[in-house]
């Protein structure tokens, strides 16, 4: 029995992926044990703060890293860093970058919402956000003649939300940044190599714990030095709302221990196996054809995704998703391609016999 039942709440399937809104991830006992002695005792917090950026910088190969408490704390702790500077008097008027080069770019086809729009979570660190180009089509002109001396770093968004085709690719955009001695800022948020864009050249690198750590509610950025001093400061300005506590970075860093010693090639392949499973049972159900999908940014994760044929079903996609919402336990599924006539399931967050609830639910769902 869920605890959440406790508080009259159904329980919930979640064949979405690692989505905030669904709690993201489930913690191990290893980080619910780091979570809980974490929370016991008294600690140092700029140490603690100190030993975290060291222990996650060796793991990332960092020249430093620095502890947060959201991915999206990350972004607006970056970009108020690459402003300010470090300096204290800049620090302690942001967002207000009035007669400052406080511009970051970005390409329009990054400029994405997922749960908030990211042009908010840049204005929050003082930034101004500048869409460079069309939202299918950016060149290479369309960023350098972009940049003025308003401009404080460039943007790049690696995530499924983003347009995928037309863009500049990240290594350009790491090669114009600095061309013109700017910093180039990653939003890295759901990702699973936590090394690659550091050892690319980026400068600021920003990850969720809590997505492919299965860590709790935390975030990390990680890069150049200079620039992670610059965003750690800004815990004493605009991020002091955004603080994490010392259990939350004892539940990241152990997470992040078993993530680097896990065996990721056999969680594909487990991945792999569930998936077939899962459309297998799905293809049985009239009007459904389910296949194998890799995920749309190209991370080694692979889903179910279920074409629904209405005049079989008689009905849409749409009202089936609504339809394993209103039961209980509550099924998720990806929400991405409903309109499109498409059901998405992620099978990594599954339980032992969700495969089955799933396919059974849909089965009385499409044919009564």
């Amino acid at each position: 029995m869920s605890i959440y039942s406790t508080i009259g709440l159904p329980r919930v399937i979640n064949a979405a992926g690692r989505m905030t809104a669904l709690g993201v991830s489930t913690l191990s006992d290893e980080v619910a044990r780091a979570v809980v002695e974490g929370g016991q005792s008294y600690v140092v917090i700029d140490e603690l703060m100190d030993k975290a950026g060291e222990i996650i910088a060796a793991y990332t190969k960092a020249e430093a890293s620095l502890v947060t408490s959201s991915a999206s704390a990350g972004i607006c702790m970056s970009v108020a860093g690459v402003i300010s500077k470090g300096k204290k008097s800049i620090i302690e008027r942001l967002p207000d970058a009035g007669g400052l080069a406080n511009e970051i770019l970005l390409m329009k086809g990054h400029v994405v919402q997922f749960g908030a729009p990211i042009t908010s979570l840049i204005r929050l660190g003082g930034g101004q956000p500048v869409e460079v180009g069309m939202a299918n089509d950016v060149s290479e002109t369309d960023m350098i003649e972009a940049i003025s001396d308003k401009t404080a770093a460039l943007l790049y968004v690696k995530s499924h939300h983003c347009i995928q085709k037309g863009m500049l690719s990240l290594e350009k955009m790491i090669e114009i940044a600095h061309a013109h001695n700017l910093p180039l800022i990653v939003d890295a948020a759901a990702e699973e190599d936590m090394c690659k864009y550091v050892a690319m050249g980026a400068d600021l690198v920003i990850y969720s714990g809590a997505k492919a750590l299965e860590a709790p509610t935390s975030g990390f950025v990680t890069g150049k030095k200079q620039y992670i001093n610059y965003a750690r400061k800004q815990y004493n300005g605009i991020a002091r709302p955004m603080k994490i506590g010392k259990e939350g970075i004892m539940g990241l860093l152990k997470a992040m221990e078993l993530y680097f010693n896990k065996d990721h090639a056999a969680e594909v392949k487990l991945n792999l196996e569930s998936v077939a499973y899962l459309n297998e049972q799905i293809n049985q159900i009239k009007g459904l054809t389910a296949i194998q999908v890799q995920d749309e940014a190209g991370r080694e994760i692979y889903r179910s995704q279920v074409s629904v044929d209405e005049s079989l079903t008689h009905k849409s996609a749409l009202t089936i998703d609504a339809e394993l919402r209103s039961g209980n336990p509550a099924i998720h599924c990806r929400k991405h391609l409903l309109s499109m006539g498409i059901l998405s399931f992620d099978t990594r967050p599954l339980g032992k016999g969700d495969k089955e609830i799933i396919a059974a639910r849909l089965k009385e769902i499409v044919e009564g």
